[in-house]
């Protein structure tokens, strides 16, 4: 997949309502003005998600506004790895994290750290 097959206006990242709260909170505490996703080549199968909060996108991401007090911004080589993915914030028990659905991802690590494309 190319960067140029990516189209973001048709093509983009969704935010469920319990993660855009979540990440609302979490900004509400910080210094920050939004979240940034991308991915990084680790782990035992291929990528990694990274987020951050961050004051302000770099200079090619893609800004996405969520919601009232959330921005996502999207990093542009990371566009085509992450392309339909649903971000979700989800409590197990005492457990609560983010999830990510991608649907291009084909194979995850065993302890869910990261995932392939492939």
């Amino acid at each position: 997949m190319s960067v140029e097959s990516f189209n973001p206006d048709t093509q983009t990242v969704s935010v469920t309502d319990q993660a855009a709260r979540h990440f609302v909170g979490q900004l509400a505490s910080s210094e920050a003005n939004g979240v940034r996703l991308s991915v990084k080549e680790s782990g035992c199968t291929g990528y990694m998600y990274v987020m951050d909060l961050v004051a302000s996108p770099e200079q090619d991401d893609l800004v996405l506004d969520v919601t009232e007090g959330l921005k996502l911004f999207l990093d542009k080589k990371s566009l085509p790895v992450l392309q339909g993915t649903e971000i979700d914030y989800t409590t197990e028990g005492l457990n609560s994290t983010v999830k990510f659905r991608n649907p291009n991802a084909k194979d995850y690590c065993g302890c869910g750290e990261s995932f392939n494309i492939n």
